[in-house]
């Protein structure tokens, strides 16, 4: 008799047998486990064999188990292949909690602070093992989130499923769709960079366009006037905490309501009206263990093995430099998905296209299913709703292309050549001119003339004739007045241009003449154009690289290069004060006695109006200790 007051595995070994009691316990667990399947069930079912066993043991997890009690029992032949579910609600699902397990990994390394956040997304690149993986598989499973909810919602629209009994199912659906669209977009502000920051200020700017309460509810997001530390934390708690309990909420309403009505039929399969899903035929069935179950697992490891691979050799999430609200980098958008709102605001008022319009669309496909009255799911008999389908899709996919940061945004030439060679970090990218090696910034003062080649002149005599006319026109003195406004000490500045070392400096040669290709693209907008690069030393291990364009001024309206009559760009020329003469030649004066002025065109030797020269420049720092070169 047993000491203890249950019976023990050392009563049953006395009674049994070692070997029969330990199959009888490793039974009875698993049953337990699975609420009602053995190992002899679990067996027949991964053989494919019926059960042996009555009643049928496999339905039993789904009415006494609780991993399988929101998913039905079993399931008509006619929605277990692709077509037409195509597998995108359980993927839908599946994300739900991908992105619940890689983000609580990454939770465990993040601190939700502008002073640490950006450094301990640097520690999970670096020092965290397979931290890089972890935050390029959240990343990248987000991305994949919002593209198969929003496909799965339009698969429902095309079939008709969402017509009578499912119009809540929808409504459900919508929302979440809205819900994963904003957790994706509040996890776009934690890394704490550049493109984070700007992206988020863009898309909780429009909050200001709300009519009266509009500057409450964009305090109340970003926690003061601009994004800082409590626009951060509002950001960690919506994404780790208030939109995760609403999806998951929303995620069990969509699904009682989908086992309620069951998962509708292909329309051809249904007479016009009736709803025969939750009728399934003895020779319809699929019962879900196995064959679904199966079919499942097979889903997840092969989406799971694909967002994988890309992520090993493919993608790898872009992490920019620090966030600094000072510097607004050049062509921020939001992220794609929301990207049809930023090319909606191109078309006007911020509040019409920014909030009413988003708002109005939404609430129109909310009502999609209380507007579709007609019994028919027949694609015959759908044309209207079918069009409206392919519209949205157009429409989408045209705003968006609108919402690209080049469409409809002009940017000077000249800007955007220099940021083309000095951008941030991005993408896994750089600009070519921030991999110049240290000790190849050789101090001085290099252009890109020396480059145009001109016959019969060495690359001695260009340089000397470039000092020259700089010098006599007041280029340089030009070029120096934008260095010294820019904080640069007089003493450091190399007062003429030199040879670029092509010799001691091939990358300094490298970026020089990637520099002049960029601007030789560019002949109507910059014409005579030529670009320079001064380097000075900072400070001890930190050197200063001032980026200069300089052309001849043309006239722009409207973002476009005005042209004369002979197919040229019309030239801004250069002015200057003059004493206005009377006809005896003496200065005229007005009332106060002082000399009257007039602006005169200044000539050449020759008599011709002198070219207006324009100036542009940019500077950067670069550490010894940088990380853009080798």
């Amino acid at each position: 008799m047993s000491i203890l007051p249950f019976p023990s595995f050392l009563d049953d070994v006395k009674e049994k047998g070692f070997k029969k009691a330990v199959f009888e316990g490793i039974d009875d667990s698993v049953e337990r486990l699975t609420a009602g399947l053995n190992v002899q069930d679990l067996r027949e079912a991964l053989r494919g064999e019926n059960p042996s066993r009555r009643p049928n043991p496999r339905l039993t997890p789904h009415a006494d188990g609780f991993w399988l009690h929101m998913r039905p029992s079993y399931f008509n032949r006619d929605v277990t292949g692709m077509y037409p579910s195509f597998r995108l609600g359980w993927l839908s699902t599946y994300f739900v909690f991908f992105e619940t397990i890689t983000g609580l990994l990454l939770m465990l390394w993040y601190t939700p602070s502008p002073e640490i956040a950006y450094g301990d997304m640097l520690t999970i690149l670096s020092n965290v093992p397979l931290g890089q993986l972890m935050r390029d598989m959240h990343r990248l499973g987000a991305e994949f989130m919002v593209a198969v909810v929003a496909l799965h919602m339009m698969r429902t629209w095309i079939t008709g499923s969402y017509k009578k009994p499912r119009q809540f199912t929808w409504f459900t659906g919508l929302l979440l769709l809205v819900i994963t669209g904003f957790l994706s977009f509040s996890g776009y502000l934690l890394p704490w960079d550049q493109l984070a920051l700007w992206a988020v200020t863009i898309g909780a700017s429009m909050a200001e366009a709300t009519p009266v309460v509009g500057d409450q509810v964009n305090l109340l997001l970003r926690g003061a006037p601009e994004l800082g530390a409590n626009g951060l934390l509002r950001f960690y708690l919506l994404h780790v905490l208030a939109l995760p309990a609403l999806l998951f909420v929303m995620t069990g309403v969509h699904y009682y309501k989908v086992i309620i009505h069951g998962h509708s039929l292909p329309p051809q399969r249904e007479n016009i009206g009736e709803d025969s899903a939750k009728r399934v035929p003895l020779d319809k069935r699929v019962y879900f263990i196995p064959d679904v179950l199966t079919n499942e697992m097979m889903w997840l490891g092969a989406v799971t093995f694909i967002i994988t691979v890309l992520c090993i050799w493919f993608y790898h999430a872009p992490l920019e430099n620090h966030a600094d609200p000072q510097v607004t980098p050049l062509g921020t958008t939001a992220p794609w998905y929301f990207l049809w709102i930023q090319g909606a605001l191109k078309l006007g008022d911020k509040f019409f296209w920014g909030i009413a319009f988003p708002t109005i669309a939404l609430g129109a496909l909310a009502l999609l299913p209380y507007l579709d009255v007609t019994p028919s799911r027949r694609y015959a008999h759908r044309r209207v709703m079918l069009s409206l389908a392919m519209l949205l899709v157009s429409a989408t996919t045209v705003l968006s292309y609108m919402g690209l940061a080049k469409f409809a945004v002009q940017t000077s030439a000249e800007t955007e050549i220099v940021h083309e060679l000095t951008f941030e970090p991005a993408h896994s990218k750089v600009g070519i001119g921030r991999t110049i090696p240290y000790d190849q910034m050789i101090v001085g003062a290099y252009t890109t003339a020396q480059l145009h080649g001109r016959e019969g002149m060495s690359t001695a005599d260009i340089i000397a004739e470039i000092n020259a006319e700089t010098q006599a026109n007041g280029q340089f003195a030009q070029l120096l007045d934008e260095l010294k406004n820019q904080h640069v000490s007089a003493n450091q500045l190399p007062l003429r241009f030199r040879a670029i070392p092509a010799d001691e400096a091939p990358k300094l040669m490298q970026v020089m003449e990637e520099f002049e290709h960029h601007l030789a693209k560019e002949p109507i907008e910059l014409p005579n154009v030529w670009g320079a690069l001064v380097i000075t030393d900072n400070q001890a291990g930190l050197k200063r690289l001032d980026w200069v364009v300089s052309w001849d001024g043309v006239l722009i309206e409207g973002g476009e290069v005005m042209m004369d009559d002979a197919g040229g760009p019309v030239m801004i020329y250069a002015t200057e004060d003059m004493s206005m003469l009377d006809d005896a030649g003496e200065p005229m004066l007005d009332d106060a006695g002082a000399p009257m002025m007039q602006e005169m065109l200044m000539l050449d030797e020759a008599g011709n109006p002198i070219p207006e020269r324009r100036i542009y420049s940019a500077h950067l720092f670069i550490h010894q200790e940088s990380a853009y070169f080798d």
